[in-house]
């Protein structure tokens, strides 16, 4: 029963992956007045930089979530280990991309300081565990490499735990604020806590 599970757990994991990773599509196709767009002012929207760094964020994110997810199957690593190296470059490029133009736009948060100093964090975390990720399999070193990469992910995974928290939130506190402040952190810390667990389980040693 467990590979069973695991494999559901794999493709569970992996829908909502594919759902939030093909997300950034509702903002390119949609108006200016979805989502958190309708939380901004008219001169946040009409800056260049910050559009490039949204648009930036969403679209490499996304690429990241949909690319990272497969990553995690042993049986297409082992079958098809060109193909695993080059989605895990495209990953790590995507990711370091999406990470830099998020720790951008956390100055730009909707919430203030508390939000911006989370998805700062996120930011931070994110593009410093896929630099080691991709470091430590440079210097052949596979088990760091699994272990950043999980870490790494986690981190990714935080788009995903943000739309699944933020209903909840918003349930709970009865407005968007105090649920949007909460969600910047708990979209990624429980997932690196998580992650930590996990690494531990499989006997992961970092280098």
């Amino acid at each position: 029963m467990k590979p069973r599970t695991n494999k559901f757990a794999w493709v569970a994991f992996g829908m909502l992956a594919i759902a939030i990773g093909f997300y950034p599509l509702l903002y390119i196709l949609g108006g200016r007045d979805m989502g958190l767009l309708a939380t901004k002012t008219e001169e946040v929207l009409g800056s260049i930089p910050w559009n490039i760094a949204f648009y930036g964020h969403i679209v490499f994110g996304g690429i990241s979530l949909l690319l990272g997810w497969t990553q995690f199957s042993r049986e297409l690593r082992r079958k098809y280990i060109k193909t695993h190296r080059n989605l895990g470059k495209v990953y790590v490029l995507s990711a370091l991309i999406s990470g830099a133009c998020g720790i951008y736009l956390s100055f730009y948060a909707t919430g203030g300081w508390i939000t911006g100093l989370g998805f700062f964090l996120l930011g931070v975390f994110w593009i410093f565990l896929t630099l080691r990720a991709y470091t430590a399999i440079r210097a052949g070193d596979l088990t760091g490499h699994e272990a950043f990469m999980i870490y790494s992910y986690a981190a990714c995974f935080a788009a995903v735990s943000l739309r699944i928290w933020m209903p909840i939130l918003i349930l709970i506190f009865g407005e968007f604020l105090t649920a949007y402040r909460i969600v910047a952190w708990l979209c990624w810390v429980p997932n690196l806590i998580f992650a930590f667990y996990w690494v531990r389980r499989r006997g992961l040693q970092l280098g």
